[in-house]
């Protein structure tokens, strides 16, 4: 499977997340994965609280339409952004 797939009017990614980092950076692929680095640690939610907020910015849409399909107590996640305005360049390189 892709780490980058275009479903109807969705993006969906799927992620291997590295908890606090030293920045926020995508790092490349990891397996069938994207690989992203984020600096919030992986307690009470806060990883995915942060990995929402930094993906809602990246592809220019509300945190509302950023959810979290699978994963949510794992670095594997699958991440569906409704309706993105726009694609990063880091996922353009993996659609």
């Amino acid at each position: 499977m892709k780490a980058v797939s275009i479903e109807q009017d969705a993006c969906i990614l799927r992620l291997h997340i590295q908890p606090k980092a030293s920045r926020d950076q995508v790092v490349g692929l990891h397996g069938d994965a994207l690989k992203i680095a984020i600096c919030a640690p992986p307690v009470d939610g806060k990883a995915n609280a942060y990995l929402i907020k930094f993906l809602a910015k990246e592809f220019a849409v509300s945190k509302a339409a950023v959810s979290v399909e699978s994963g949510q107590s794992s670095r594997q996640k699958r991440i569906r952004i409704n309706a993105p305005l726009t694609l990063p360049d880091w996922v353009k390189d993996y659609v």
